[in-house]
């Protein structure tokens, strides 16, 4: 490809909106550009680097015997009512009426119809296992899209659905899939870790993402993820599902008679600790959520963080988001009393359902709050004073320091961009939509399900985010839109321009993917773009091809090498 009939306009400058480097360098580069909101145009450099994330996916799913088809975008709400979901996905459905008013919605994920097709398409257990995937775009209404790629409102997605006889065949499909990914994400330049996560609103009994470790010193880096992983026994698990033991700190307050106490102005954790002089791990935190439209409070000691998504699954929720000051008033109100947040407590609420932390049953003497605006209640004790939830789950966010469960060594934390997920269904979706095979026996039976999915936009911002410099992207070679870029630094220099087209000519034959940029430009534009755009080598034909030389660089590396003509060609070729 001549860089002169190539469509790309790289800018000199980062789009406004862009927060993170992946979305900045591929606005900036030429790769993508906004059509509105959360969707992108993929331009024809961004087209070729996906086709190839694609290939590599088609590969390995084909290698690991999965099939491919695909199934519309657009889908009928009578599946999505089948399965329970059409009421409590959310608002990330984007729902629309067709011209006979029949409701459908834009496919933000594919198990409705996949079932449906198992369904109609596998009657005995001898066709069975059966893994089914497609690659197509997806559509999810983010309420707040951002971060380019990564966090869009249109993607590209590849999802695989395993069709099991029993749960030892899904553990089965599972590793494949499992070793599949991990195939996959090497074979792209990515480094990724496999961690425990939370299934979401695909539900299932087991998931883990696979994560791409980004650089958290680096300035705006998209670590959407706290990764917490241990590095003596291997655990790693994502911040919504990750568990630890705490380290021993003081449960048991000074005040051994309960009581009302004044507080006055204490209105955060920080300030109760240092009014009354009590560290605040003897503090009982008292947090209003609305879940599903629905009020819940939250109890956790006071030194600790409420993680949100493990609250949200205590109820089977979909959104989550902590109660206003307005609604927290309501609340009082209808509940006889009188309190502001930072003094409320469970004793006394009404239309509110409770869950306690399993933080909490160590507390003694603890200071919690009474419903009394500026007061507290001291030296308080379950089952004495105040009564303990019968609702006690783990909805505690893990800390960096906290012990492994597995070991007991320190737990670390870094940030991940997730770019596959895996999921063990089970019977979720072919017992509520009645899929059913029959097995050896002549007894009908639901199919045992898992779900496999593979961002393929998101892998290539992933890597753009992974692997970058102040120049611009560095494409690992699988996965770049071209292998090499050959620069005249004269266009009007015939001997630059007669060696240029004669290499450019010589690799087009063996078929190597080239760019040779062949623009009236200066040779600092030409070499600026080539760094940005980030083609992993670049052949300079300058002033040296008169002592018979090129320059060769490895844009990873940014290594400069002088060799001949030849040399820089069999260089390539041997790659």
């Amino acid at each position: 490809m001549r860089m002169s009939s190539l469509f790309v306009q790289t800018l000199r400058e980062f789009p406004s909106d862009a927060e993170v480097m992946s979305h900045k360098l591929l606005v900036r580069a030429g790769y993508i550009r906004k059509l509105t909101n959360g969707v992108y145009n993929y331009l024809p450099l961004m087209w070729r680097v996906l086709k190839k994330v694609e290939n590599i996916v088609r590969e390995e799913m084909d290698k690991a015997g999965a099939q491919e088809l695909l199934m519309p975008f657009v889908q009928p709400s009578e599946l999505w009512q089948e399965s329970g979901r059409w009421d409590v996905y959310g608002k990330e459905l984007m729902r629309l009426k067709d011209r006979h008013g029949r409701e459908m919605c834009l496919g933000p994920t594919h198990e409705e119809v996949i079932t449906s097709i198992a369904r109609e398409g596998i009657r005995s257990y001898k066709q069975l296992p059966v893994n089914l995937y497609q690659i197509q775009s997806k559509f999810r209404d983010e309420i707040r899209p951002r971060f380019g790629l990564l966090r869009g409102r249109e993607f590209i997605m590849k999802d695989a659905y395993s069709f099991d006889v029993d749960e030892a065949g899904l553990d089965k499909s599972y590793e494949i899939m499992a070793e599949a990914y991990r195939k996959i994400f090497e074979r792209c330049g990515l480094e990724t870790k496999m961690v425990q996560s939370d299934s979401g609103a695909i539900g299932g009994s087991v998931s883990h993402e696979f994560m791409v470790l980004v650089n958290e010193e680096a300035e705006n880096n998209a670590g959407e993820n706290d990764v917490f992983y241990c590095t003596n026994c291997g655990y790693s698990a994502n911040s919504n599902h990750a568990v630890s033991v705490l380290p021993s700190v003081q449960t048991e307050g000074k005040y051994f008679e309960a009581k009302i106490t004044e507080t006055p102005n204490t209105h955060s954790i920080e300030e109760l600790s240092q009014f009354l002089n009590i560290p605040s791990s003897i503090i009982c935190k008292a947090l209003i959520y609305v879940i599903d439209g629905k009020y819940v409070m939250a109890l956790i000691r006071g030194d600790k963080t409420v993680e949100e998504t493990k609250l949200m699954n205590v109820f089977g929720g979909n959104e989550i988001r902590i109660a206003r000051n307005d609604e927290i008033e309501e609340i009082m109100q209808n509940s006889g009393l009188n309190a502001i947040a930072g003094f409320i407590g469970p004793e006394g609420i009404k239309g509110v359902e409770i869950v306690a932390d399993e933080t909490v049953k160590e507390l003694k003497n603890f200071v919690i709050g009474c419903n009394q605006t500026d007061k507290h209640l001291v030296g308080a004790n379950w089952g004495k004073d105040i009564k303990l939830p019968e609702r006690i789950f783990d909805i505690r966010l893990v800390e960096e320091g906290d012990k492994c469960t597995q070991c007991g060594a320190d737990l670390k934390v870094t940030k991940g961009i997730e770019v596959g997920n895996i999921f063990k269904l089970g019977t979720k979706y072919s017992k509520a939509m009645n899929a059913t095979f029959t097995d050896k026996d002549g007894q009908e039976k639901p199919f045992i399900m898992g779900c496999y999915g593979i961002g393929i936009s998101r892998t290539a911002a992933a890597a753009v985010e992974r692997h970058h410099d102040e120049n611009g992207i560095i494409w690992p070679l699988a996965i770049a839109p071209y292998t090499v870029i050959i620069v005249p630094v004269s266009d009007q220099d015939e001997t630059q321009m007669s060696i240029a087209e004669d290499m450019y000519k010589k690799l087009l034959a063996d078929n190597v993917e080239v760019i040779l940029d062949d623009r009236s430009e200066r040779a600092g534009v030409k070499l600026k773009d080539a760094d940005l755009i980030g083609i992993p080598y670049r052949i300079t034909v300058g002033k040296t091809i008169k002592d018979g030389l090129v320059e060769f660089k490895t844009r990873a590396t940014n290594v400069v090498e002088t060799i001949s003509p030849d040399e820089a060609i069999q260089r390539i070729l041997s790659l």
